[in-house]
């Protein structure tokens, strides 16, 4: 796995400049930068349409309600790809100055894919068991293809990142129909974990699973074989005297079957006051108390990162919100030197 004591981002930053983003990245996280995602620049650069630019022998269009499944590539798939090409560009110039061993790309996971992308009648591809198993067939087609050509350019192994902030709509069948006077008929957990275990199986390389939703399924993405979890970890749920048994219990069956999460713990624009390093990493160490975790072992459990993405953050933030994942990285392995926590369950 990827070296302990390290920060990463999440994906999306601010801005439209690909050279810049990637300079931020390799220059903040140089052990383990994070292709950039930049939504900013539009139609293309968004997580559904960027994703979509990956898929094999599979079009999608932007019609006025979204992403629409269609009969042949149009110039907002040409789009998309011409946007991931100038990317990857940006990228593999930024990282042949710092030559990291690992790196880190982004995709829409199948389940929030499927629920965001429409059929040509306008039902979401979720609602068609056929349609989804293709879409993900094609993903994993793509994906391959994307982790070759980063792993050739940089030289560095990679990571994948599957993004699923839509998946608890999807297992809870709380996701509206076309016509918004109904819901979309519900995954079960198991067929939803099996669909993202063939995925992850069939890549070849660590996959983690992000989630930056309220009450993240953190077993069942475990449980998919992903590398890691990523969560929110400032979500009331985990955090302080909010913090729910349920939720604290599926992090700690995660972490003693030696999962590590990407643990969100910057927030994803600048804060009135900047937290201090000691208050973050005494966040970090209150969850491995509450769970019987002893702290030193929070290196290879815990992964920094912002709580989700900083497409919404000013450059400043973007820039400092990274650099405080390294700095607390760097905290978890050596305990000793940060104050202790007060928290205790």
């Amino acid at each position: 796995m990827w070296p302990e004591g390290i920060g990463t981002g999440v994906g999306s930053l601010p801005g439209e400049d690909p050279r810049e983003s990637s300079a931020l990245v390799t220059g903040e996280t140089p052990e383990f930068p994070a292709l950039p995602e930049l939504p900013a620049r539009g139609v293309g650069a968004d997580m559904i349409g960027r994703t979509a630019g990956l898929l094999v022998d599979l079009a999608v269009e932007v019609v006025p309600t979204g992403w629409r499944v269609t009969a042949r590539q149009g110039r907002d798939l040409r789009r998309a790809r011409d946007l991931m090409a100038t990317d990857l560009d940006a990228f593999d110039d930024a990282t042949d100055h710092v030559r990291p061993g690992w790196v880190k790309v982004s995709a829409t996971g199948p389940w929030t894919l499927a629920a965001s992308v429409e059929l040509a009648a306008g039902h979401r591809v979720l609602t068609d068991h056929g349609a989804v198993r293709e879409f993900a067939a094609s993903l994993g087609e793509g994906l391959r293809a994307h982790v070759a050509e980063v792993a050739a350019r940089t030289g560095a192994r990679v990571v994948v990142q599957l993004d699923e902030p839509v998946l608890p709509a999807v297992v809870a069948g709380s996701l509206p129909t076309a016509s918004g006077y109904g819901t979309v008929r519900a995954v079960r957990a198991p067929d939803a974990q099996d669909l993202l275990r063939e995925l992850i199986a069939g890549l070849g390389v660590p996959v983690v699973v992000h989630c930056c939703a309220d009450r993240p399924p953190i077993r069942l993405l475990a449980g998919a074989g992903a590398a890691a979890v990523g969560i929110d970890a400032t979500r009331p749920a985990f955090a302080g005297s909010t913090a729910e048994p349920r939720a604290l219990d599926a992090i700690g069956e995660t972490w003693d079957e030696g999962t590590p999460l990407l643990l969100g713990l910057l927030p994803g624009t600048a804060p009135a006051r900047e937290p201090a390093i000691g208050d973050l990493a005494r966040a970090g160490y209150d969850l491995a108390d509450r769970l019987g975790f002893e702290r030193h072992r929070l290196a290879r459990l815990a992964v920094p990162t912002p709580a989700c993405g900083l497409a919404g953050a000013t450059p400043e933030w973007a820039r400092r919100a990274l650099a405080l994942t390294r700095e607390l990285g760097r905290a978890f392995a050596d305990p000793d030197e940060v104050p202790p926590g007060t928290g205790r369950s």
